[in-house]
């Protein structure tokens, strides 16, 4: 009913507005037929113009007047004659969805279901074929096996060069000297690790920014000069005779008076040896005994060599010092912390209280301590001096009897025993005599 009510509306308002659209231009029409008749019989030919003007005017009142009668009749009709339910009419606008909201129209939003968003599949259609197929999976890059041959090659540089490494400390056989300075040396563990230490680290590069300099230093009969002839022979079977010098200060240079020709003379035997070995690539070991007796001038010149000379045979060397300064720090120091010192610690804890306090005593000698890395030796106990003459009897042929053993490290001298400890104030120096005596 809704529906034919306004379609009878619209038709009636239709059929209005075509009635009063040709009711204006029939006035239009007879307005300009009298003007043309009367500018057609006029006499005077300038006033048509003027005629014409108020034609137009004329027109244009006649105009408004009927628009406003239209406009009357239409609010009389929508007010009484008007079907209810008929729409109003508005002037045109433009159809846009400026205005379209869901709220506006209730029977649609309520009518069509809204959808929900779908998510993004992975997969791609293709067309040609049909149905769907995974994404093409990239081909392999070829840089990648070049990647992994780079790794293997850096690998195996790396590992050569570790391996050549090991063949140089190899070269040296030191566990063959750690053997033969454990079996050899007695009561001196900690000084002999040290030594050890100190030559692993430096024979495990073939590049030096300093020559090894070891400093060893203790008491009279300690083992220093034994110490010394192990490592002499060792060295001079694995480098040779001619890379290994034992220079005995009393000996090679007794006077003071000789001191510089002594010095010029060990600086030019120490350069040819330097020499040598750099052109067979070995380093060679220099020895020097009875530190303690060393002129000045010797010193001035070793300190010459160890710290300034910076060309590369000077820098691989090994200087090895035996001394007994600083003998009377290491015997106090052990006498008066004998009873607190357990016997498995009391070795480490002597290189550690010690070192600092001998680097203090013998920098004030000589600047050629300050180059060097020094190791003290303790003071050899009761059962030390039994293992010597232990070790003597055997190499002479003679039966160990540890009753005669006994007796015979009874005759040697002692300090007065401390926390249980017996020391012996000439360490195994009257070991030899004595088995010889025999």
């Amino acid at each position: 009913m809704s529906d034919q009510d306004s379609t009878s509306a619209s038709q009636t308002e239709g059929e209005f507005e075509e009635e009063v659209d040709g009711e204006m231009d029939r006035e239009v029409e007879k307005e300009g037929e009298s003007n043309n008749e009367k500018q057609q019989h006029s006499p005077v030919p300038n006033l048509s113009n003027f005629t014409s003007l108020r034609a137009v005017i004329r027109i244009k009142q006649k105009y408004q007047a009927i628009k406003k009668r239209r406009q009357e009749m239409a609010l009389g009709m929508g007010g009484a004659g008007a079907l209810t339910g008929a729409p109003t009419r508005t002037s045109p606008k433009i159809f846009t969805f400026d205005g379209f909201t869901p709220s506006a129209f209730p029977a649609l939003s309520s009518s069509v279901p809204q959808r929900k968003k779908r998510r993004k599949r992975r997969r791609v259609l293709f067309p040609n074929r049909g149905g769907c197929r995974a994404l093409p999976k990239p081909k392999p890059s070829r840089a990648k096996y070049c990647l992994y041959l780079l790794f293997a090659i850096v690998f195996i540089q790396v590992y050569n060069a570790i391996e050549n490494l090991d063949d140089h400390v190899l070269r040296y056989d030191l566990e063959g000297l750690e053997k033969t300075l454990r079996r050899e040396v007695f009561g001196q563990q900690a000084a002999v690790e040290g030594l050890l230490s100190h030559l692993q680290d430096y024979l495990s590069t073939y590049v030096h920014n300093k020559p090894l300099v070891v400093s060893l230093h203790g008491p009279s009969g300690v083992g220093k000069s034994h110490l010394g002839r192990l490592m002499a022979g060792h060295f001079r079977s694995m480098v040779g005779d001619a890379l290994v010098l034992q220079y005995y200060v009393l000996h090679h240079c007794p006077q003071e008076d000789h001191s510089l020709r002594c010095a010029h003379d060990l600086s030019t035997l120490i350069s040819k040896m330097v020499e040598q070995a750099e052109e067979e690539e070995k380093i060679p070991l220099f020895i020097f005994d009875e530190a303690e007796h060393m002129h000045d001038e010797i010193l001035d010149e070793l300190w010459q060599l160890v710290a300034f000379k910076q060309s590369n045979e000077y820098l691989n060397a090994i200087y090895l010092f035996l001394s007994n300064l600083g003998h009377a720090h290491i015997t106090k120091h052990m006498l008066h912390n004998s009873s607190s010192i357990s016997i498995s610690g009391r070795h480490s804890n002597l290189v550690k209280e010690l070192t600092p306090m001998l680097h203090t005593t013998l920098e004030k000698l000589h600047p050629l301590w300050t180059e060097a890395d020094i190791l003290p030796l303790g003071l050899l106990e009761k059962g030390h001096v039994m293992e010597c003459f232990l070790d003597e009897m055997t190499r002479e042929g003679f039966y160990p009897d540890h009753t005669n053993i006994e007796r015979l490290a009874g005759e040697i001298e002692y300090y007065p025993a401390v926390g249980g400890h017996e020391y012996s104030l000439t360490g195994c120096k009257q070991v030899v005599a004595k088995v010889n005596l025999l």
